[in-house]
């Protein structure tokens, strides 16, 4: 790979290039990136201005490479905990091997694919029958009489066969061949491009990035494959550049870099999060399709619905009635400012429409680096209170198994049950509530 002038920004910041920096191709995709709200590229007198939006990632053109690091500093080795954990695959030991520096995040990405493509070839590739059609000098599978007669006017010195044999030459390894070649356009670790390299060609290539996306979408597995499904998930994320279907907005180059959306990729973590918080405690997620929702009818053009990030069903006091609680991701810093105003009401319209009229409550849950925290807010009107706001910042340095446990304690409270069970366990964390108590998280 030719060398590359480092770019390195974090999110929402902006760095110049020079004007010969960027050839006419890379102006294309970065206004392509542009339009999906990747990022923004502006002109100036002086040449270029490349700024960040909420994307980190690596981003190789073609005279200069793209880093851009999350706000919350969050280590490499966190962040892929994080993105395994949203992903639902197991988190991989390579993340440890390959700390996160110049080269970015991308390089843990690959090295994960790695990991995962090194099992499968000590476990052994799975094979599968695969129809042939070849000229082989002897008899193998059966004879194409058609096209012996047609092509060979009935010589026999060469015979159109069809053979029926067990390869490893199948999509299952195809779209992995095609994942570990453009891993090594991204990685800048010569030792980690060796190791790519040197497994690269134990691995069959699809014809095209393309078809090896529309293999993966397709692919339905079984107790035969199953085993290839965390492997296929990091070559998913690094064929479709970042996107990920049912995570992340599967708008991403196709090749030649990994941006992560992260706002899509926190709700991601809330949504599983709250899930699991809940589990234990009877309470379960409102499948998204069910109920109307919130629905803005009379306006211009269509009525518009709009359905908080997670709907928790929570079990109340009398177990014949349940609650449900609306919880909302914000992947922002609330852990440095207050809650903006559209969000309050945002979270108002969500406690109104889904929670119990007597008591109105809604969720923000935001990353918080360092620790978790949770405040109330108390929204009141002339005529009385309107609504609860609990704002819950997520420790973004712990487990998600710690995360959710904290979550769940909110849950409890929201329940009115008692947190003794929480409370009961030797508790190395605390969420802090602004009148200085502390609600207990055991972890």
């Amino acid at each position: 790979m030719p060398d590359r002038a480092p770019v390195q920004l974090g999110e929402y910041e902006s760095a110049p290039l020079e004007p010969d920096q960027l050839t006419p191709r890379d102006v294309d995709r970065l206004h392509a990136l542009q339009a999906r709200g990747c990022l923004t590229l502006t002109t100036e007198r002086s040449g270029w201005r490349l700024k960040a939006d909420a994307t980190v990632g690596v981003l190789v053109l073609d005279r200069v490479r793209v880093v851009i690091t999350p706000k919350f500093a969050i280590p490499g080795e966190q962040l892929m905990r994080w993105l395994a954990y949203a992903l639902g695959t197991p988190f991989p030991a390579t993340a440890r091997r390959w700390a996160t520096g110049p080269e970015g995040y991308a390089d843990l990405v690959a090295a994960a694919l790695l990991e995962q493509c090194e099992r499968l070839l000590r476990e052994g590739l799975r094979r599968d029958y695969v129809r042939r059609r070849s000229v082989e000098p002897v008899l193998r599978g059966r004879l194409d009489v058609a096209a012996q007669a047609t092509r060979r006017y009935g010589q026999l010195d060469q015979l159109h066969v069809r053979t029926f044999d067990r390869e490893a030459d199948i999509w299952d390894n195809r779209v992995l061949g095609s994942a570990l070649r453009s891993a090594l356009g991204l990685t800048s670790s010569p030792d980690l491009a060796r190791a790519l390299h040197g497994i690269a060609g134990a691995f069959p290539q699809a014809p095209t990035p393309t078809a090896a996306l529309r293999a993966l979408d397709r692919t339905q597995y079984t107790p035969l494959n199953a085993r290839y499904r965390p492997a296929h998930t990091w070559a998913r994320l690094l064929l479709r550049g970042g996107g990920v279907t049912d995570l992340l907005t599967d708008h991403g180059t196709t090749a030649g870099g990994l941006l992560l959306a992260m706002p899509a990729l926190w709700e991601a973590v809330v949504r599983r999060l709250g899930i699991e918080a809940v589990g234990p405690h009877g309470g379960h997620a409102v499948p998204g399709g069910t109920g109307a929702g919130i629905t803005i009818r009379g306006d211009l053009g269509n009525a518009s619905t709009f359905r908080p990030d997670l709907l928790l069903s929570l079990p109340g006091r009398d177990t014949a009635h349940r609650t449900v609680l609306p919880v909302d991701a914000k992947y922002k810093r609330y852990d440095r400012h207050g809650v903006s105003a559209a969000d309050v009401h945002q979270l108002l319209t969500y406690s109104s429409g889904y929670a119990p009229a007597d008591a109105p409550v809604a969720v923000i849950v935001h990353p918080q680096p360092g620790g978790h925290t949770q405040r109330t807010l108390q929204v009141r009107g002339p005529s009385g209170p309107l609504g609860t706001i609990q704002v819950l910042g997520v420790d973004t340095r712990t487990t998600p198994a710690q995360a959710a446990q904290c979550i769940g304690s909110v849950a409890l409270t929201i329940m009115g049950r008692s947190t003794c069970h929480a409370q009961n366990q030797r508790s190395s964390s605390s969420l802090t509530t602004p009148e200085g108590g502390d609600l207990s998280c055991s972890v």
